[in-house]
C-alpha cells in the first residue's frame, strides 16, 4: 500500500475515486478493525494515507511529528511515512472551511452546535473558532467530554444558529437524522460532515426551511486536494480542484426524471443512460418486477393507495443509488417522502410536455380515457412544478429532451 484510507468500515468512501481525479498514484481502501490498527501503525507499510472514523484520534500516539494545525484540534486525517516517521496533519480543517465558505454560511459572531465528540468534532470545533463563533456547543448522546446531551441542548439551546453534524447519522446505508433542525427558529446554517447520501435528511430539512444547508462532499473534496499536496509536496490549482468537485458531484447525482403520464420519461431516460453511461431505472418496471404483475392488475387487487405503497417502496431503493438515471411514475410526485427520498442523491427534471401531446392509454388506470387524462393533468401540473429543480418545457424529440437535460447536468 502505498497511498490510500484507513478506517474501520469504508463502503461508502469517496476517497479512491477523488484521488484517481488527483493524481495518478494508486490509492486504496484499507479497512482496519480497531484490534488491528496498533499493528498496521507500527509496520508503517504505506507512503502516505488518509484516517478516518473512528481513528484520527486513535492513530496519534504512532507519530513521530504533528503540525501545529493538528495538534491544536487533537485529530489527524493525514500521516506522510518519511523515512519511517510518520508525520500528522488535520486537511478536515481546511475542507471544512471551504465547505463554510462555499456554502455562504457566516459563523461569525453566531452560537455554533457540534453534533458528535470524535475528531472531526474536533476539527468543526477549530474551524467554528477560527471563523469568529460567538459561543461553541459539543452535543453527544451522554455529555461525556465537555459536551451536552441533546437533551439539554433541545430544552436549553434552542438559540442556536448553526448546526454542524460530524456523526455518522444519517449516513447510507442507516439513514436517520441527529436532531431536528426545525427546534432552532434562529438557525441560520447547516452544515452535515456525511457526504453518503449527498444531502442527508438535516440538510433536506433545513433547506426546506430556506435555510443555507450542504452535505460533506465539497469538504471531502478540498481536504482530499489538501491532502494531495502533502502527499506530492506539489500545488493544486484552485481551478483543478473546483473541477474534481464538480465532476465527482455530477458522477454521484442521480438524474430523476418526473411527469406526466405518456410524457416520455422511459424514453429520454433510456437515451440519457446510454450517452452517460449509466445504469437505467424505471420505478414503474421495478415495481412490475416485484409485483409480478401489470400495474393495471396491481390497481384492481389492492387499490390505488396499496400501489401508491409499492411505489414509495420501491422508490426508497432506488434513491439510495448513485449515479443513475431514474425515470418515475406520474404519480411519484403525490406524496412528500418520495420527493424527498429522491432528492437524497438527485436533481429533478419535470419534462413539462403540453396536453395536446399526451395520449389516454388503457394500460394506465388513472388515464385511460381522455377525460381522465385532462382532469390529471390539471391537477397535477402544479405538483410537477413545484417538485422540480429545473423544467424542461418543450414538444421536442426524447433525443432533444436528453439532450437539454445533458447539457444542463453535466459540469
Amino acid at each position: 500500500m502505498m497511498y490510500g484510507c484507513i478506517g474501520e468500515h469504508l463502503g461508502h468512501s469517496f476517497s479512491k475515486e477523488i484521488h484517481g481525479k488527483l493524481a495518478d498514484y494508486d490509492y486504496e481502501l484499507k479497512e482496519i478493525a480497531p484490534e488491528n490498527l496498533g499493528a498496521f501503525m507500527t509496520e508503517k507499510p504505506f507512503a502516505a494515507i488518509n484516517v478516518t472514523i473512528p481513528y484520527k484520534k486513535a492513530v496519534i500516539p504512532y507519530l513521530s511529528e504533528i503540525s501545529d494545525r493538528a495538534k491544536a484540534i487533537g485529530a489527524v486525517n493525514t500521516i506522510v511515512n518519511r523515512g519511517g516517521r510518520l508525520q500528522g496533519y488535520n486537511t478536515d480543517f481546511y475542507g471544512m472551511t471551504a465547505l463554510a465558505e462555499k456554502t455562504g454560511i457566516e459563523i461569525n459572531g453566531k452560537k455554533v452546535l457540534i453534533l458528535g465528540t470524535g475528531g472531526t468534532s474536533l476539527t468543526a470545533a477549530a474551524v467554528a473558532e477560527a471563523m469568529g463563533a460567538r459561543e461553541i456547543l459539543r452535543v453527544s448522546r451522554t455529555g461525556r467530554d465537555g459536551a451536552i446531551t441533546y437533551e439539554d441542548a433541545l430544552a436549553h439551546h434552542t438559540d442556536a444558529e448553526i448546526i454542524i453534524n460530524t456523526t455518522p447519522v444519517g449516513m447510507f446505508p442507516g439513514g436517520g437524522i441527529p436532531i431536528a433542525p426545525e427546534a432552532f427558529p434562529r438557525l441560520s446554517g447547516v452544515l452535515d460532515a456525511v457526504y453518503n447520501p449527498l444531502r442527508t435528511e438535516l440538510v433536506r430539512r433545513a433547506a426546506k426551511m430556506g435555510v443555507p444547508a450542504a452535505g460533506g462532499l465539497y469538504m471531502l473534496v478540498m481536504q482530499a486536494v489538501r491532502a494531495y499536496e502533502i502527499f506530492t509536496d506539489r500545488k493544486c490549482p484552485p481551478e483543478k480542484a473546483e473541477a474534481v468537485y464538480r465532476e465527482t458531484a455530477a458522477a454521484k447525482e442521480n438524474i430523476v426524471l418526473i411527469g406526466m403520464p405518456g410524457s416520455g420519461k422511459s424514453t429520454v431516460g433510456k437515451i440519457l443512460a446510454a450517452r452517460l453511461n449509466r445504469p437505467f431505472i424505471d420505478t414503474d418496471k421495478r415495481i412490475v418486477e416485484k409485483a409480478g404483475r401489470e400495474i393495471p392488475a396491481i390497481f384492481e387487487e389492492i387499490g390505488e393507495s396499496g400501489f401508491r405503497d409499492m411505489e414509495s417502496a420501491v422508490i426508497a431503493e432506488v434513491s439510495k443509488e448513485t449515479g443513475a438515471v431514474i425515470a418515475t411514475g406520474g404519480g411519484a410526485i403525490l406524496r412528500h417522502e418520495n420527493l424527498d427520498a429522491l432528492r437524497a442523491n438527485g436533481r429533478i427534471f419535470f419534462r413539462d410536455r403540453p396536453l395536446d401531446s399526451l395520449k389516454a392509454t388503457a394500460s394506465r388506470p388513472l388515464s385511460s380515457t381522455r377525460e381522465a387524462l385532462a382532469a390529471l393533468y390539471t391537477a397535477r401540473l402544479p405538483l410537477y412544478r413545484a417538485a422540480a429543480d429545473e423544467i424542461i418545457s418543450d414538444t421536442a424529440s426524447a433525443e432533444d429532451a436528453a439532450g437539454r437535460i445533458e447539457r444542463s447536468f453535466l459540469p
